[in-house]
């Protein structure tokens, strides 16, 4: 698959997800999401504020998403190029740092209990670290190879989102549709395999 290639579907990939949480949770009801409907079936779950933290998370994971491939596949040019990286690049790094931290809290109400609430967990703190590690090497070390090594990762990371919901229709078969233990998997399978294969990526590059 050329480079070409794998970007494209990085792009399509990356704006389908965005519009499917716009469809979502912008145009339907939160209620009606799959694993919110498995919440609302205990009884002791209280929808408010959880819900409010959800849509935080929402909004600033796909802005991160959609914007991650430009910052990327482009090289900035000029003057001009430069600062719209940079601005993007400021967008992308708050928008991690908002995602990550109400993602943690997240986390500890996790459908599949604390087996998936860890994997969302250790997924938020990797997320960010690498995405304020590759702003590091950037502003403190100016190291633009460095730079882009880490963004690579953090986009890997971010990228979870994506593929969650690529393995999940897969390992509901694998489980005879049993939600709570493919969710638990999913958890750790989003992210591990992406940041494999950037990493693989990134020492062929070297």
């Amino acid at each position: 698959m050329g480079k070409i290639t794998i970007r494209a579907v990085v792009f399509f990939l990356a704006f389908a997800l965005g519009a499917y949480a716009l469809i979502q949770y912008g145009f339907m009801n939160a209620k009606d999401a799959g694993f919110v409907t498995i919440k609302l079936r205990k009884p002791d779950f209280a929808l408010e504020p959880w819900v409010y933290v959800l849509y935080a998370h929402i909004v600033t994971a796909v802005l991160a998403i959609v914007i991650g491939p430009f910052q990327l596949f482009w090289k900035p040019v000029g003057l001009k190029g430069i600062r719209r990286h940079r601005l993007l690049g400021y967008l992308y790094v708050l928008s991690i740092s908002i995602s990550g931290l109400v993602s943690i809290y997240l986390s500890l109400y996790a459908t599949g209990g604390w087996r998936a609430g860890l994997g969302f967990f250790t997924l938020d703190v990797l997320w960010m670290a690498a995405t304020w590690i590759s702003v590091k090497k950037i502003i403190a070390d100016k190291n633009i190879r460095k730079h882009k090594e880490w963004m690579l990762r953090s986009y890997s990371l971010t990228f979870a989102a994506v593929t969650l919901r690529l393995l999940l229709p897969l390992l509901l078969l694998v489980y005879e549709g049993n939600f709570i233990p493919a969710y638990q998997t999913v958890a750790w399978l989003c992210w591990i395999p992406n940041l494999l294969v950037m990493e693989i990526i990134i020492r062929y590059r070297k």
